[in-house]
Parts: C-alpha cells; sequence; structure tokens
C-alpha cells in the first residue's frame, strides 16, 4: 500500500472515531478535518452546548496532538495568551514562560467575548506561526491550528472580529441544532454508564505530510477558472457580480478566499481518492471559505440578507468552463 493511501484510510478511521464520540454534525466533521488537513484555522459558529468544545478536544486526541484551551474574557491581556518574560528565582535574569498559544491545537473559545487588543495577539500567531515578546521572537510548534468559537445570539459585551482577522480563518462553520433522532442519541450517550473515549489515530507529522501532498493535486485551467470567478463575482461593480452582490455587499472576498477554496477543495479530491480537484469540490467549500470573507451593507442587514444567501447564488450564477 502507498504512502498516499495509507493517509487517505488514516483519515478515514479518524471520521469512524469522530463518529463514536460526537453524533451527527457529519458536515462540521468534515470541513473541520479539511480546514486542518489543508493547514487552516477555524471558526466555529453556534449557540451553547452544541458540543464546539468537545469536537476540538476529540480532535486534538485522535490527531495525538497537544491541545490548550483559552476562554476569552473581556479582562484577558495579550500576555494571557502569547506568554511573558519573567524574573528566574534567585537571579536578576528574565526567562520566558510560554503561554497557552504553545500547543498543536489551541481552542478560542467565545473569541468575541475579548477586547481587540487581545484578538490581535493570535493574528501574528495564527498568520505566521510564531510568537514575539519584548522584540525576541519564539516559534510555535507545527502544526498549528486556531479553532475560534462564537456565540451568533449573544452580542452585548462582545468585541467583532475585524475583517483583518476573520481572514485568517480558512472556514467559518456553522453548528446548528441535532434532529430528533440524533438528539436521542446524544442523550443516551451522555447519561449512561459509560462515554466513549476518542482513540488516537494519526500524528501531527501525518497531518503535515498530507498537507504536502494535497498541494500536490493538480488543477485544471478551467476548473481554476470557475473558482476565479467565484471570488470576482463578490466584488460589487465586478462584471461577474449579481444583482444580490451590487446591492447588498461593501466588500467582497480577498485573494485569501479563493486561495482557501482551492486549498480545501484538494483536500476533499485527496480524501476521495481522486489526484485532481472537481467542479464540485470548489461548490461543496464555497459556502464555508466565503460566508465570513463579505461586508454588507446597511441595506442587507435591514431586510435580514445573509452572506450564505449571496454566496449561494453566486456559486448556481457564475458559468462553469
Amino acid at each position: 500500500m502507498s504512502q498516499n493511501h495509507q493517509l487517505v484510510e488514516k483519515v478515514k478511521t479518524v471520521k469512524e472515531e469522530i463518529a463514536r464520540v460526537i453524533v451527527g454534525q457529519q458536515e462540521v466533521v468534515e470541513q473541520c478535518l479539511a480546514a486542518m488537513l489543508a493547514g487552516g484555522h477555524v471558526l466555529l459558529e453556534g449557540v451553547p452546548g452544541l458540543g464546539k468544545t468537545l469536537l476540538v478536544t476529540t480532535l486534538s486526541r485522535v490527531f495525538n496532538i497537544s491541545y490548550n484551551r483559552i476562554q476569552f474574557t473581556p479582562d484577558l491581556m495579550p500576555a494571557d495568551i502569547t506568554g511573558t518574560n519573567l524574573i528566574t528565582p534567585g537571579s536578576d535574569r528574565f526567562e520566558f514562560k510560554p503561554g497557552p498559544v504553545f500547543a498543536n491545537l489551541v481552542l478560542a473559545d467565545e473569541i468575541n467575548r475579548a477586547t481587540p487588543k487581545t484578538q490581535s495577539a493570535l493574528l501574528e500567531c495564527m498568520q505566521e506561526k510564531r510568537v514575539t515578546v519584548f522584540g525576541q521572537t519564539w516559534p510555535l510548534e507545527l502544526p498549528f491550528f486556531v479553532i475560534a468559537t462564537q456565540n451568533p445570539l449573544e452580542m452585548e459585551g462582545t468585541y467583532p472580529l475585524p475583517e483583518a482577522q476573520l481572514d485568517r480563518f480558512l472556514f467559518k462553520i456553522l453548528i446548528h441544532y441535532p434532529s430528533l433522532e440524533e438528539l436521542k442519541e446524544i442523550v443516551i450517550k451522555t447519561t449512561g454508564e459509560e462515554e466513549a473515549a476518542p482513540r488516537a489515530r494519526m500524528s501531527g507529522r501525518d497531518i503535515m505530510e498530507f498537507h504536502r501532498l494535497a498541494r500536490q493535486v493538480p488543477i485544471a485551467e478551467k476548473v481554476l477558472e470557475y473558482a476565479l470567478k467565484v471570488l470576482l463575482a463578490t466584488h460589487p461593480g465586478n462584471p461577474l457580480a449579481g444583482e444580490k452582490v451590487n446591492r447588498y455587499v461593501r466588500v467582497g472576498a480577498s485573494p485569501r478566499g479563493v486561495q482557501s477554496i482551492i486549498l480545501a477543495a484538494k483536500v476533499f479530491a485527496l480524501l476521495e481518492g481522486r489526484f485532481n480537484v472537481s467542479f464540485s469540490d470548489l461548490q461543496r467549500v464555497a459556502l464555508p471559505a466565503l460566508r465570513h470573507r463579505l461586508i454588507l451593507n446597511f441595506e442587507a442587514l435591514g431586510e435580514a440578507i445573509t452572506t450564505d444567501e449571496i454566496v449561494e447564488e453566486i456559486i448556481e450564477s457564475v458559468e462553469r468552463g
């Protein structure tokens, strides 16, 4: 069995292991896995109690990588995330004490509760994979992922993420309520004698190897052009932009949007045993890759228009090559 096939088979066992713990939410799990295998960060949005924290801790266990959780609060300071220099006992020397960001997987819980100054402390970590404290730079251990959560309902006392930071997330994933059957299974699993414990199925090295392999997946010219057209169609005033975009969108997606689409599409192609990207792969990832990158105007907010509606219309309207 080739190494490439072995990696794909390992990811299948990871999905099976997660399914032992997480009931339903198949699309959410697949998108989280795809984002991590593509080397990207994830923003999870959903009301409390839907298993966001459980999902992240389960991912850290099945991938057998180090994990830290940071509870974001209004009084959280940047040094509480990155770490700081402390005086060594018995001497006058300073020693760097790493913060919780020094882990392979960091859960930034309720990220929109912290002040912009503290939120921005994650920016360098997410983009540059390093931390700078008092002019000294410390590299983060690879692989490095941030999975941030936010509550879409409770907005009082919160600080919405700035566009520059939102753009650093490869995917924004929405978590919805479970169905009746899923809710029944959740209750049985969590109120019984013993809860399932996830087992390690991959390693950090496997993740990085998969990421390297995914980047080698070729993409045909016509498929690439379709992805580029989808991005351009998010820009008001562009010839490819439709009526809704021109009417409701203030700022369209940046080039990071199409980079995210292509990287994630390559991962999904590889997971399905194909060494080429299809149009369906692009359509599968366009919504989570773009929904947080469009900035709507006041008219859209007044008419309760969502970015999902606009992106879905773009996907349907842009012609394939």
